[in-house]
């Protein structure tokens, strides 16, 4: 910059306009119980008038905005849907593997042989790293005609009211994975009778598998994760004070199979209404619902 020229004073002059036009806007960052980060992409297509190279553009929020970018890809694409896809692996990327799990490898992403995604594949021994939805295993209880649960002490959704459930483990069954969860919530040994229903999200990658139960002894109490345990009613279930939407749609199944005379079992695919946050559990529909 030592010899500016006419270009470089009118890229000035753009800067300070934007400065001009934009003194009142700013990031504000709110303390909130619950954070959940939200991405939004998009793209154009062959907006570069030179080189017809289309933009990719991105942002991540979590209450305000935390990551954005909006970039020239980085080849020609040849259509608005190939422009799209580009979009979408790159906003993707934001949690992809770097490492190698198996070798400590630096990985590329790239779409493997036969394949149709992109993979993160390890540059050193050559394997390939799959990222798999994760189980969540839980129990409704039904005592007395009630229905047991638990007001979350942790994050996310603390505060607020859920079935007994949690990640299964390594070496557990679904049904082991479910007794397990409900004793470490709620202090309460359970013999499991069926499962209730399996609930994919694919938005998230999980999948819940929620079992009828009974309580072996009529004993509960908080476990660590729980600040409060106690026996709803069907009719007072608080469900504007629910955690997440997977237990308003395991809630609502059972209620509706008690109204007809009993438990079925149940399939789904809870999807989230784009541009919703997680926090928002009444906005989804259950689809492909099956029962039996």
């Amino acid at each position: 910059m030592h010899d500016p020229g006419k270009e470089h004073c009118q890229a000035v002059k753009w800067i300070l306009r934007h400065i001009r036009n934009t003194v009142d806007v700013g990031l504000i960052f709110e303390q909130e119980d619950s954070q959940y980060l939200v991405g939004y992409c998009d793209s154009d297509y062959a907006g570069d008038l030179d080189k017809r190279r289309s933009t990719t553009g991105y942002v991540f929020t979590s209450n305000a905005p935390v990551s954005w970018k909006s970039t020239l890809q980085s080849t020609v694409v040849l259509s608005t849907t190939e422009a799209k896809c580009m979009t979408i692996t790159e906003a993707g990327n934001i949690r992809k593997i770097n490492f190698c799990q198996f070798c400590g490898g630096s990985t590329k992403h790239e779409i493997p042989d036969g394949e149709e995604k992109v993979r993160a594949i390890c540059t050193r021994c050559g394997k390939i790293i799959y990222e798999n939805p994760k189980m969540v295993v839980g129990c409704l209880i039904e005592h007395d005609k009630k229905i047991l649960m638990c007001r979350r002490k942790i994050q996310p959704s603390y505060g607020l009211w859920t079935l007994p459930a949690g990640y299964m483990e390594i070496g557990e069954s679904a049904a082991e994975g479910a007794i397990r969860e409900t004793l470490e919530e709620a202090n309460a040994e359970v013999e499991v009778q069926s499962p209730f229903a399996q609930l994919d999200i694919p938005l998230i990658g999980q999948t819940y598998m929620i079992f009828l139960a009974k309580l072996k002894t009529p004993h509960f109490s908080p476990g660590p994760e729980s600040s409060e345990c106690r026996l709803y009613e069907l009719d007072d279930i608080p469900f504007d004070s629910l955690a997440f939407s997977s237990m308003l749609v395991t809630l609502k199944l059972y209620i509706e199979d008690i109204k007809v005379g009993r438990p079925k079992f149940h399939y789904g695919i809870i999807n989230k209404r784009p541009g919703t946050s997680p926090s928002e559990i009444h906005a989804y529909t259950l689809d492909y619902h099956m029962q039996s």
